[in-house]
């Protein structure tokens, strides 16, 4: 017999732990080779442990609920082997498969954790404090005897940052009875009249994520009219060739990332991030696609490199992408490292919006729905009238590092080379 340490893998630049969600075998289960065997959560994206071979489970080393950190054992399989009888312990690396989303932190990781000497690893009674927990504790002004007084879940009654969050949530509230029992009689008034549903952890996790957004950046929305024509004109000639040749439906989504990518060559300075007074310009142009998922949550999935694809290869990563989305099977690298996000509105017929800039992005530009209306002609004869295929964009921007002549002139230059393509284009 020989036993696998299964521990928990890296899963992306800036993760450092995750909680473990859903045990999906038993102990004493048999497991197949990348069949999946547990649940884990991240800030950024939701994952699944697969078992590296067959077997058996024999332990889980941590409950469900428990915060683990990258590289820790989580589980032991034992494995049929015939090369000894000699029991061994073997670690091995193992895969993750995503099975959802993508968010901020709810609190900072441990390179900005600036912790008070008071808070050692262990409390008076000696249960184990990791140092999420004792950042948590710290900025809630959490004392080492209130500690004391949480019972903790995880292993050896170690305090988990769900006990200590749940704590926090019951001492706010008895904090405030008399204003919390006013309010429930008010509730309790209108209960017939609508019903309670509580958010998911992703839902909660978008909340957060928007909400310090607005909190971040002076947000500032500019608006252009784009005559597409063109476009449609050479999309409809194009696509049905286009999907026997490569056998990839081509949308309107990768003409409009070739357009922005163009654009931010032209305005560098587009594509850049924040952090105190620095700013820090990027080499890479990574394009975050905003995705609407079928649970109704949003994802931003994000096209690496996408200054060194053709209208081919953009094609495919936007398919790929969109597709892995929609069945929960991102991975979650491939959810990070935006540069800047394009969002279209326009697939739920929606003509424009004020988009909310994905930090730590500066600029966020949003696609409206494609009208056929009615307008002005400019031809070396004279104005006339025709009706064209018009389509509005919205672009937000951080005014605190993008002026609004910069951010004009980056969506006039996108709305330019959409305007002026080529309907004789070839593939």
């Amino acid at each position: 017999m020989a036993k696998l340490e299964i521990i928990l893998p890296a899963m992306g630049e800036g993760i450092t732990e995750a909680t473990i969600t859903k045990f999906l075998k038993n102990i004493g289960e048999k497991v197949e080779e990348d069949e999946a065997i547990i649940e884990i959560a991240t800030d950024k994206v939701d994952s699944e442990i697969t078992a590296s071979e067959s077997g058996v489970i024999e332990k889980f080393l941590y409950n469900e609920g428990d915060e683990v950190t990258i590289g820790e054992i989580v589980a032991i399989i034992r494995t049929n082997t015939d090369s000894s009888d000699t029991e061994k312990t073997e670690t091995i690396p193992v895969k993750t498969e995503s099975i959802a989303i993508k968010t901020e932190k709810e609190y900072t990781d441990e390179k900005t954790i600036s912790l008070d000497s008071l808070y050692i690893n262990k409390t008076p009674k000696g249960n184990f404090l990791s140092p999420l927990v004792r950042s948590i504790a710290n900025k809630e002004g959490v004392s080492l005897i209130d500690l004391d007084k949480i019972n903790g879940t995880g292993a050896e009654k170690r305090i988990t940052k769900n006990d200590l969050l749940t704590f926090i949530k019951q001492k706010k509230t008895e904090q405030k009875d008399s204003k919390s029992s006013k309010l429930n009689k008010s509730v309790s008034s209108l209960s017939n009249n609508f019903e309670v549903i509580e958010m998911d952890r992703m839902r909660k996790l978008i909340a957060n994520h928007m909400i310090n957004s607005k909190k971040t950046s002076a947000h500032v929305t500019s608006f252009i009219e784009v005559d597409v024509t063109n476009i449609v004109q050479w999309r409809n000639k194009i696509k049905d060739s286009f999907f026997k040749k490569h056998n990839e439906k081509i949308t309107y989504t990768p003409i409009f990332i070739e357009a922005t990518v163009q654009a931010i060559r032209d305005y560098p300075m587009i594509n850049i991030s924040v952090e105190d007074d620095k700013i820090f310009l990027k080499k890479n142009i990574n394009i975050g696609m905003a995705a609407a998922l079928p649970s109704g949550n949003l994802i931003v999935p994000v096209i690496k490199s996408a200054s060194e694809l053709n209208m081919l290869g953009l094609t495919k990563a936007v398919n790929d992408l969109a597709n892995r989305a929609r069945n929960n099977k991102l991975k979650p690298d491939e959810i990070q490292g935006g540069t800047f996000t394009i969002t279209n509105l326009g697939t739920f017929g929606n003509i424009t919006g004020t988009p909310i800039i994905n930090q730590p992005e500066v600029a966020i530009l949003a696609v409206g729905a494609i009208k056929k209306k009615p307008a002005v002609i400019e031809t070396p004869q004279g104005d006339t009238i025709g009706i064209r295929h018009l389509m509005v964009m919205s672009m937000s921007y951080d005014h605190r590092v993008v002026d609004g002549a910069l951010g004009g002139m980056f969506l006039k230059r996108v709305s330019d080379l959409l305007e002026n393509f080529d309907p004789n284009r070839s593939l």
